[in-house]
Protein backbone atom coordinates (compact mmCIF):
# COMPACT_ATOMS: atom_id res chain seq x y z
CA UNK A 1 0.00 0.00 0.00
CA UNK A 2 1.33 3.25 -1.18
CA UNK A 3 1.90 6.23 1.47
CA UNK A 4 -0.64 8.28 -0.52
CA UNK A 5 -3.05 5.13 0.27
CA UNK A 6 -2.42 4.60 3.26
CA UNK A 7 -3.16 8.13 4.42
CA UNK A 8 -6.34 7.76 2.46
CA UNK A 9 -7.58 4.64 4.72
CA UNK A 10 -6.63 6.40 7.68
CA UNK A 11 -8.89 9.75 6.39
CA UNK A 12 -11.72 7.41 5.85
CA UNK A 13 -11.43 5.82 9.26
CA UNK A 14 -11.21 8.74 10.64
CA UNK A 15 -14.58 10.03 9.17
CA UNK A 16 -16.55 6.67 10.12
CA UNK A 17 -15.57 7.03 13.79
CA UNK A 18 -16.84 11.14 13.93
CA UNK A 19 -19.99 9.95 12.12
CA UNK A 20 -20.67 7.06 14.56
CA UNK A 21 -19.95 9.88 17.25
CA UNK A 22 -22.10 12.22 16.03
CA UNK A 23 -24.78 9.45 15.72
CA UNK A 24 -25.28 9.56 19.52
CA UNK A 25 -25.89 5.82 19.44
CA UNK A 26 -22.95 5.33 21.45
CA UNK A 27 -22.41 4.17 25.12
CA UNK A 28 -20.03 6.56 26.86
CA UNK A 29 -17.84 3.58 27.28
CA UNK A 30 -18.16 3.12 23.33
CA UNK A 31 -17.67 6.53 22.84
CA UNK A 32 -14.24 7.18 24.66
CA UNK A 33 -13.03 4.10 23.06
CA UNK A 34 -13.66 5.81 19.54
CA UNK A 35 -11.83 8.84 20.54
CA UNK A 36 -8.78 7.10 21.78
CA UNK A 37 -8.98 5.21 18.05
CA UNK A 38 -9.16 8.07 16.73
CA UNK A 39 -6.31 10.08 18.24
CA UNK A 40 -4.09 7.22 17.54
CA UNK A 41 -5.11 7.16 13.74
CA UNK A 42 -4.36 11.16 14.01
CA UNK A 43 -0.99 9.95 14.86
CA UNK A 44 -0.74 7.94 12.77
CA UNK A 45 -1.91 10.41 9.75
CA UNK A 46 0.64 12.55 11.09
CA UNK A 47 3.51 10.08 11.07
CA UNK A 48 2.54 9.40 7.05
CA UNK A 49 2.28 13.11 6.19
CA UNK A 50 5.61 13.73 7.78
CA UNK A 51 7.53 10.93 5.97
CA UNK A 52 5.60 12.12 2.51
CA UNK A 53 7.06 15.48 3.19
CA UNK A 54 10.47 14.24 4.34
CA UNK A 55 10.70 12.04 0.96
CA UNK A 56 9.60 15.04 -1.17
CA UNK A 57 12.48 17.87 0.52
CA UNK A 58 15.08 14.86 0.15
CA UNK A 59 14.81 14.37 -3.05
CA UNK A 60 16.55 16.76 -5.74
CA UNK A 61 14.60 19.44 -7.95
CA UNK A 62 14.43 18.17 -11.49
CA UNK A 63 17.76 19.42 -13.45
CA UNK A 64 19.51 20.57 -9.97
CA UNK A 65 21.73 17.39 -9.68
CA UNK A 66 24.81 17.53 -7.29
CA UNK A 67 27.85 18.94 -8.26
CA UNK A 68 31.43 16.83 -7.76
Amino acid sequence: MSSVEHLDDLIARLERAAEQLRSGELSADAAASIVEDCASLATQAAAELEQMTRAEVSAPAPGQDTLL
